[in-house]
């Protein structure tokens, strides 16, 4: 067995001028653009020393098991990072499709801006909803930019500030989305040059993951009547029909504020887009339940037990029917339409 590596005695976050947050694309970033900047035939003899602690700084941190223990014997708190410690390569779910390039960049970055302009009331409530792009990847990137890219990564808040509606802008997460899609349209050809794969295509989905599960979406998703109709029939609920809401909680396991469940195989990380029409639903679900047809106590339940039943409507067609049947039995069939097929009643032979 080889001997263990010496753990090193200063901070190699430092050295790399990162974070401890940083996830395993920034890294890659950081390395490269100092080898970069530091490579001999640029900075000198000096670089050289320089080039190899920042190569040592590489070999530590992009390597999981590495970096756990210098974290670890560092004093470092683990759960302070989102992924740091997880390596794209060794991730099983299925390789995503690779986004062309648009020919020319700067004409998708036009067509881009003028898409922001047209943001309908339920694009943006999406966007508020959707995973915003990592502040510590962003900050990252722009400080390893080259004065050009940096320049035009710049150019580019200008014209995204000019825009979004201001009103848009100033509710959280919807401006992050925007500036991290046009930021994969302005800085692609250099995370190409910076990144190898899997790192570039998990940039990628880093940068755009919150655009595209909000534009061109449908507010709830592909079951969208369904989930209307129930909001219908939640706003005209009388105090009665609220507690009899309210009474399913405890059948369904909120009390114990259970999880939502989710369809087998998919889930919130893998499918952005439906976790955003499941947010939005369950949201509008319990804001439309009156607050003042019932005690307090018993509209707070009911909200919980309205929020989960949207939840399950937006998922619907990922479920198998019968196990969506069980999951909605306790609201059936008065705040659902049983649609089950009805029992086959055998009627007695007259011959």
């Amino acid at each position: 067995m080889p001997p263990r590596p010496t753990l090193p005695a200063d901070d190699l976050y430092a050295r790399l001028e990162i974070s401890v947050d940083a996830s395993p694309e920034v890294i890659e970033v950081a390395w490269r653009s100092l080898l970069r900047q530091h490579h001999p035939d640029i900075a000198g003899p000096d670089g050289l020393e320089r080039s190899k602690r920042i190569n040592v700084a590489h070999d530590w941190l992009s390597d999981p098991e590495l970096r756990s223990r210098y974290d670890r014997e560092r004093g470092l708190r683990r759960s302070i990072r989102e992924d740091g410690g997880r390596d794209p390569r060794s991730e099983r779910d299925a390789p995503r499709p690779v986004q062309p390039r648009p020919a020319d960049p700067a004409e998708a970055l036009a067509r881009f801006l003028d898409r922001v302009a047209r943001l309908d009331p339920d694009e943006i409530d999406r966007l508020a909803c959707a995973d915003p792009t990592p502040i510590a990847f962003g900050a990252t990137i722009a400080r390893f930019l080259p004065p050009d890219r940096l320049a035009a990564l710049e150019a580019m808040e200008t014209a995204v500030e000019a825009r979004l509606d201001p009103a848009a802008a100033a509710r959280p997460g919807v401006r992050d989305a925007v500036e991290g899609y046009a930021t994969e349209l302005v800085l692609g050809t250099f995370l190409d040059e910076m990144l190898s794969e899997p790192f570039r295509e998990r940039a990628r989905e880093r940068l755009t993951r919150g655009w595209d599960a909000a534009i061109g979406q449908p507010r709830y998703g592909p079951n969208g009547v369904a989930v209307r109709v129930l909001i219908d029939l939640l706003a005209n609920l009388d105090g009665d029909g609220i507690k009899a809401l309210a009474a399913t909680s405890g059948r369904t396991g909120l009390d114990g504020r259970s999880e939502a469940p989710w369809p087998p195989g998919t889930s919130p990380d893998d499918d952005e887009a439906l976790r955003v029409s499941s947010m939005l639903a369950a949201q509008d679900a319990a804001a439309a339940i009156a607050d003042d047809r019932a005690a307090r106590a018993t509209v707070a339940r009911a909200r919980r037990a309205a929020a989960r039943l949207a939840h399950l409507l937006v998922l619907r067609h990922a479920f198998p029917p019968a196990t969506f049947a069980t999951l909605t039995r306790p609201w059936r069939p008065r705040f659902i339409p049983d649609d089950r097929p009805a029992p086959r009643v055998r009627r007695p032979d007259r011959r």
